[in-house]
Parts: structure tokens; sequence; C-alpha cells
């Protein structure tokens, strides 16, 4: 698992982006509940995902962040990165950030993409 911690701050709130190998539901609903066993992910406002599997299929969940868990599977597929799920995590600070938020996922998913090299 790779993840980057304090990827971005916009107006309070916190973002953190997290990855690693899934190849199917069953192992990104195991990447999911290793994730949350930090209590720190566990009480975040959303942690929401995205995964490409090899043989095409994609799966997201926005975790009441409406449409972010499309813009990292929208990276995702740019990027040609399969069989891997991708979080990115927000802690709300107080200030709706309206559009900006898919910024700062894409900001998340970017950092992530650039860290595996």
């Amino acid at each position: 698992m790779l993840q980057l911690k304090n990827v971005v701050t916009d107006r309070g709130s916190k973002y953190a982006v997290s990855g690693g190998v899934a190849r199917d539901r069953r192992e990104v609903d195991a990447f999911l509940k290793d994730l949350k066993r930090d209590r720190k992910f566990a009480k975040a406002t959303h942690n929401t995902w995205a995964a490409l599997f090899a043989d095409g299929t994609p799966l997201k969940g926005d975790d009441g962040e409406s449409g972010a868990g499309m813009v990292i599977l929208r990276m995702l597929e740019r990027e040609g990165l399969h069989d891997h799920v991708v979080v990115v995590t927000r802690w709300y600070g107080g200030t709706k950030l309206g559009g900006d938020r898919f910024r700062r996922v894409q900001d998340c998913v970017r950092a992530y993409l650039d860290a595996r090299g």
C-alpha cells in the first residue's frame, strides 16, 4: 500500500491518497477495510475510490462525495492503470468547496501516480 498523507489542504479540508493492487471486488473491499483499520481514515468524512480491472471492468465509490469516484476512475483509465485501487480521503474543514473539490481529488490522484513513478 502506498499512502500519501496531507497531500492538499483547501479551506480547512485535508486530503490524503492511498492505493494498491486490487484484481477484483473482494480485493478492493479488503483494501478499504485495511485502510479503515486506521481510526483516522475510519473517521474521515469521505473515502472515495475507484478501480479499473484488467478485463476493463470499472468500479467506483463516492462515499457521499458525489462524482468523485468517477474523477478517479477517468484518471486511472487515462493512465492505463489496471488491477489497482486508488482512494482519496477527505476530512471536511467546515467550508464547502463546490467544484474545487474535484480539482483537489485530481491533485491527490496525480500526486499518487507521480509517487508510483
